[in-house]
């Protein structure tokens, strides 16, 4: 897939692990595999994303199966957005350690497609975890509101529990393109968010309201179901992943992992969104 130069804006050609534009700018590989195109002056802070521990317990968590059947349904959305596109162009915006990434890659090979797939991602620590699931696929560090990518070159993005932007994913479509994005639900792990917060809010996001300049909504979707998590390690993993973790007194947290299991309800939103 064609990449942008982050200084310029011209093309990036690619010649013995090393991106290069027409402007002298050049960018090398990492050891692992991915580039890194996210500039210093680009960076709210000295390490933005998630840091390592968040990307390992996500690991973890995902690699455990419970988000399986929410991934199935993505790459079914996906598959029959795509049509009769043999070779799409495909960018996963925020994919942070590449487990959707990677599944959807997999899922769109059986069907008899060929894509041509970037992840994207802020955290470089989500980044070469990602480069562990699938040397395949293109891993970028750069941020999704300065998007290193031409106009117009994409034939889907997958937008999957992260900050909405229309303009910056309205201009790498192209007209037509489609745009999957995934927000919790009323009830996603609201067990969890009970044993956490004396009082629960609900989130309110109108996503088709948050895009409509730009994307007019195709088919919206819920995946509803509860799992069960067994043990401190299952438990850790989520809390460590979770915004919601994040917030936790050690006593509270103490208590949490104190648990034999925790059954949780998968509440999640999936929207089909066409590019104007």
């Amino acid at each position: 897939m064609q990449l942008c130069c982050p200084v310029c804006q011209a093309n990036l050609l690619e010649d013995n692990r090393q991106l290069r534009c027409a402007q002298g700018h050049s960018f090398d590989a990492a050891r692992q595999g991915y580039y890194n195109l996210l500039l210093v002056q680009r960076k709210r802070s000295l390490d933005p994303g998630d840091n390592p521990e968040m990307v390992q317990a996500r690991r973890q968590f995902l690699n455990r199966g419970q988000y399986e059947p929410l991934s199935d349904a993505i790459n079914q959305l996906c598959a029959n957005a795509l049509g009769d596109a043999q070779t799409p162009d495909i960018l996963d915006v925020g994919c942070g350690e590449g487990y959707y990434t990677t599944r959807l890659r997999e899922h769109l090979l059986t069907t008899g497609l060929a894509p041509d797939i970037v992840g994207l991602d802020i955290s470089k620590h989500a980044i070469k975890a990602a480069t562990q699931r699938n040397r395949d696929i293109q891993w970028l560090v750069a941020s999704a509101a300065d998007m290193p990518l031409p106009d117009q070159q994409l034939d889907l993005a997958v937008l999957l529990f992260s900050r909405i932007l229309p303009e910056p994913l309205s201009r790498v479509l192209k007209p037509g393109g489609t745009l999957l994005v995934a927000w919790s639900g009323r009830d996603h792990l609201r067990q969890l968010r009970e044993l956490i917060y004396a009082e629960v809010h609900d989130s309110v996001m109108d996503v088709t309201e948050l895009l409509q300049t730009h994307f007019t909504p195709s088919e919206i979707t819920t995946v509803h179901y509860d799992f069960t998590l067994s043990g401190a390690d299952a438990i850790g993993d989520l809390l460590a992943m979770t915004p919601h973790g994040q917030r936790l007194k050690s006593e509270a947290r103490e208590r949490i992992l104190n648990l034999n299991s925790l059954t949780l309800t998968l509440d999640v939103n999936l929207g089909i969104f066409k590019r104007l």
